[in-house]
């Protein structure tokens, strides 16, 4: 194997270390490397393989895709990598798998320079100065120079340009510029291999020459006119087979032609196509095939119409799609972004707590330490009182402003209670003033006919109705059902109210602590009684056991009918209704 060409060598060095953006740039060296050698010796031929074997003709074909209108060196840097590109292909023999080349490499190339073609065509119809519109004019022809140049080496792509979506969307413009410059590759198309139009499907050949005919009705450009007529005769003589075609699909082709398009400036190839159509055309014609030939123009004007309508639709609707796709990921950002702030503003409440409580301990266990044994059990008791005093405050706050809070909602629905007992009162009074005094007058009885309708009506009823009878067996199973039922709701009321027992209690024993707490004295008229009250439970102890054991007695001596039904209690339990009224007072002070 001979050795690559140090440059290549060096430049796909510097292409595989640079940054992204650079990269265009640095292909444009390939302008130079390949014209270094004369085209089509073997030296030539030698680069090219290099080229492709380090991989720049696919970086070349990477780089047309992007938005060259935010890189460096803009839309002359993507026209020029277009031509290097098509260079690059032509005359390159690929021994190693050719069949990637030709049938994934090439079609990707050619798709890409008609997306490139495209992007600059919609620039220079949207641009406004000349300046402008010249250079991407020129560019525009670059690119299409570059197509042209790469299936006139590749016979076989032909047929692929003319199959690309972006192809037909290119032909299929308003702007004459363009519009000739996109005829003139076809032109090229059809010089380069004459039968392509039999090798593509139906549906691409009747749109290309729908356009065509489209293009010679609906202008009266002798430019537009010359290159769409020279287009029909290349492909009335080049395939016979489509001579027919347009004469049976375009039945009013030939008048169009001789009236709109005579004495334009190229009669000579006006007249050939004219020539090629009166052939296939048969020599009597009469009015129904006048009418079929003005149906034929008016469904391809039509067409062509429909086709454009939905191609200027489909950016907009792209942008539709990419504006709700942006605002949809900025939606999930937001939300990324908003959740790791509350992360961190929670680990930051948990770390400043977490200080604080550590500063707390060190500034406690200093103070310890330089207190004296003996003043460590004043200084303790002075930060209990102090607790206590903080503790305090903060409640007496809370009730405050809690009380403060439920008067208000009460004196506005006091006030809002007068207001509308004033209005109904006074609504009332003037009704009763406007409606006059009637008379007195007995209730009408019930006379005897009345009586006896209502009778026979009840009968009635009663026969179209009649109870329902039920067996004793049914009677006594229905009634087991019922007992079964009710034993479980008596089962399930008794764990409820057990339930609700321990809530009464637990309420109870806060409430009973905070009176303590509200009630207590200073801490300056504090006795070792007092102290007890808060440091011992034993006193509410002894007193709740005390009332359950009278409570306990008293059940064991009611008389037999206050214990009906409880045959479905344990023996050992108490009803919770006596309980209730014998503890209802144990815990809550200052209640009743």
């Amino acid at each position: 194997l001979a050795a690559a060409d140090p440059r290549v060598l060096a430049l796909a060095a510097q292409v595989t270390e640079s940054r992204e953006q650079d990269i265009p740039l640095l292909l444009l060296k390939l302008k130079g490397i390949l014209n270094s050698a004369s085209l089509g010796c073997e030296e030539s031929r030698k680069i090219k393989q290099d080229i492709y074997s380090y991989d720049l003709t696919q970086y070349c074909m990477l780089v047309l895709k992007q938005d060259h209108s935010r890189l460096r060196g803009g839309w002359a840097t993507a026209a020029q990598l277009a031509e290097i590109l098509s260079h690059c292909c032509v005359g390159l023999e690929v021994k190693e798998d050719p069949e990637e080349f030709y049938k994934k490499f090439l079609p990707s190339a050619i798709d890409n320079l008609l997306v490139l073609g495209r992007r600059l065509q919609a620039r220079f119809i949207r641009a406004i100065k000349d300046e402008e519109k010249q250079d991407f004019l020129r560019w525009f022809q670059t690119v299409t120079d570059a197509i042209c140049w790469l299936f006139g080496g590749h016979i076989q792509i032909a047929a692929c340009v003319l199959q690309n979506d972006h192809f037909l969307q290119l032909l299929i413009t308003d702007d004459v510029e363009t519009a000739i410059i996109m005829m003139s590759v076809l032109h090229n198309i059809l010089r380069v291999n004459s039968s392509v139009l039999l090798q593509v499907d139906e549906e691409t050949l009747h749109s290309v020459l729908d356009e065509l005919v489209y293009k010679l009705s609906s202008t009266t450009n002798p430019v537009i006119g010359n290159a769409a007529t020279k287009l029909l005769l290349l492909v009335a003589k080049f395939c016979k087979q489509l001579v027919k075609l347009l004469t049976a699909r375009y039945k009013g082709l030939k008048g169009l032609l001789s009236k709109q398009w005579t004495g334009k400036g190229f009669d000579r190839d006006l007249c050939q196509l004219l020539d090629l159509l009166d052939l296939e055309q048969s020599s009597g014609k009469g009015e129904m095939q006048r009418q079929h030939q003005a149906a034929c123009v008016i469904q391809a004007m039509w067409r062509g119409f429909q086709t454009r309508k939905r191609l200027k639709k489909l950016p907009q609707a792209v942008t539709t799609l990419q504006r709700s796709f942006r605002a949809k990921r900025e939606q999930e950002l937001q939300h990324l972004k908003k959740q790791k702030e509350d992360e961190s503003l929670k680990l930051q409440l948990q770390l400043q707590r977490q200080r604080a409580m550590r500063l707390f301990h060190e500034r406690q266990l200093a103070l310890l330490e330089i207190i004296h044994a003996s003043q460590v059990n004043k200084y303790m008791e002075e930060i209990e009182g102090k607790s206590a005093l903080t503790i305090q405050r903060f409640w007496r706050g809370y009730r405050a402003r809690r009380n403060f809070h439920q008067q208000r909602q009460s004196l506005k629905e006091y006030k809002a209670a007068v207001v509308i007992q004033r209005a109904a009162c006074k609504f009332l009074e003037k009704r009763r003033r406007r409606r006059p005094l009637s008379p007195w007058k007995d209730p009408k009885g019930l006379t005897d006919e009345r009586r006896l309708a209502l009778q026979q009506k009840v009968d009635d009823y009663i026969k179209l109705h009649p109870a329902s009878q039920m067996s004793e067996e049914m009677s006594k199973e229905l009634h087991m059902q019922a007992q079964e039922k009710l034993a479980q709701f008596l089962l399930r009321s008794r764990l409820d109210q057990r339930a609700a027992q321990r809530r009464e209690t637990l309420l109870a024993q806060v409430n009973t602590d905070v009176e303590l707490l509200m009630s207590a004295p200073g801490l300056a008229e504090t006795t070792e009684k007092d102290l007890d009250v808060f440091m011992s439970r034993s006193i509410p102890v002894a007193t709740k056991a005390r009332q359950s054991h009278n409570t306990m007695l008293k059940y064991t001596r009611w008389p037999w009918w206050k214990k009906l039904g409880d045959e479905f209690m344990e023996d050992d339990v108490i009803p919770d209704d006596a309980l209730n009224a014998e503890l209802g007072t144990l815990f809550i002070g200052g209640r009743k």
